[in-house]
């Protein structure tokens, strides 16, 4: 039986990229079968490679390799005329151009639009900045935790009458990042259809905003400023939230009606549910603290994995994990969430699977070393080996030592 191509399959996207939040929007790409070529400073290439405090074999981070699996790395002098003539014949094969810079730089560098329709008029041009290429902050640098500071996100996370608390994660990085995923795949289907490309723009800011959504709607529309809930609270609905159990915590989500009856049954608290404070969702929300002690009162007399075997699958209930305990979590390893990804010193590291799944092979290899595919992708793009080792002796361009070279040699 042969399988499926990936959906992706035949895609080539030139990735100018760094750190989290371009290269966490082309992985998802890359697991879904493009070929993402990284075009790299020669000189210590991705500012990922060096984000510490864990490292691999390889001498490369493990936070490089956390976003950068299944891709290629071209070690490339962009700034270089002899560099910017390669990179010119690189676009001409390619589909898409995708940089995550600061937002007046595309156009310092000559990754827009205008400046590469000359050597292809289909190409896609994606640009993620801090806070876009227009503007009076285009020259800004920026990053996640500010974009969470700035767009409300602080004094919505914590608990109320506590410091200003963001999310434990990168989120609005990685937001970004796959929000620029649909755009620059979009753009490419619209050049497919038109014959031309197009600059298409995505940024920290405005992705950070907009995940404000109904909250956002409701205060333009209504005034209503919303802040932080008790107990990691839903602003509307309850139960929807912490609650304490023997050993731990419970999170319960009874979000839709239907659900608040079948729980009360099965706490063996019928009455609550036709109990005046409680039995509307609006009696609820007006009664939360009262609702909050009497499940309290009943859920601490058993433990978080008894509740979970008595309501799991018959009510939104899960359990409040750590790190570790969320990656042991049987549940991840039946849906096949964890992979060795293969290294290119033929060592392998265990990551995440990308959360898309389809039918067809996936490449399953972890982050390039610098400048691993130079060579080939310079030779695909007619460059002569003549050529190519007079650009390696400039510097214009950079390529990985052999397997068991030392890399100072």
């Amino acid at each position: 039986m042969t399988s499926s191509p990936a959906p992706l399959h035949g895609v080539t996207v030139l990735a100018v990229e760094q750190y989290g939040a371009g290269p966490f929007g082309t992985m998802l790409l890359a697991d879904l079968g493009a070929r993402i070529v990284k075009i790299e400073n020669p000189k210590g290439g991705d500012v990922g490679r060096v984000v510490g405090p864990y490292f691999g074999d390889d001498g490369d981070s493990l936070f490089f390799h956390s976003f950068n699996r299944n891709k290629e790395s071209v070690a490339l002098d962009l700034k270089a005329p002899e560099g910017k003539a390669v990179f010119h014949r690189l676009v001409a094969g390619a589909d898409a151009v995708f940089d995550n810079l600061r937002g007046d730089l595309p156009g310092t560098l000559g990754l827009t639009y205008a400046d590469l329709a000359p050597h292809n008029e289909r190409i896609v041009c994606a640009h993620l900045s801090a806070y876009g290429r227009e503007g009076a902050r285009k020259a800004w640098p920026g990053y996640d935790y500010l974009m969470q500071a700035e767009s409300g996100y602080l004094s919505l996370t914590g608990e109320p009458d506590t410091p200003p608390s963001r999310f434990g994660l990168s989120i609005v990085d990685m937001m970004t990042g796959t929000v620029a995923a649909l755009a620059l795949a979009s753009a490419i289907i619209g050049a497919r259809q038109t014959g031309k490309g197009r600059d298409i723009d995505v940024s920290l800011f405005d992705t950070a905003l907009h995940n404000l959504n109904y909250l956002a709607t409701w205060f333009l529309d209504r005034g209503h400023l919303q802040g932080r809930v008790s107990r990691s609270g839903h602003p509307s609905l309850v139960p929807s939230q912490l609650y304490r159990t023997r050993d731990a915590w419970l999170f319960v989500m009874c979000n839709k009606e239907r659900f608040w009856p079948i729980f009360c049954r099965l706490i063996e608290r019928a009455d609550l549910a036709t109990d005046p404070r409680f039995a509307s969702a609006a009696d609820r929300l007006e009664n939360r603290d009262a609702l909050t002690a009497e499940l309290d009162a009943v859920l601490s007399q058993r433990d978080t994995a008894d509740w979970m075997e008595r309501l799991g699958g018959q009510v939104p209930v899960s359990p409040v994990l750590d790190v570790r305990q969320a990656l042991e979590n049987p549940f991840v390893a039946e849906r096949g969430g964890i992979a060795d990804f293969v290294t290119d010193d033929g060592g392998a590291l265990s990551m995440l699977r990308g959360p898309i799944r389809y039918e067809g092979d996936a490449v399953e290899r972890a982050g390039p070393r610098l400048g691993r595919d130079t060579a080939a992708v310079l030779r695909a793009s007619g460059l002569s080996e003549a050529e190519i080792a007079n650009l390696l002796a400039a510097g214009i361009v950079g390529q990985a030592p052999q397997l068991g070279e030392d890399a100072a040699e």
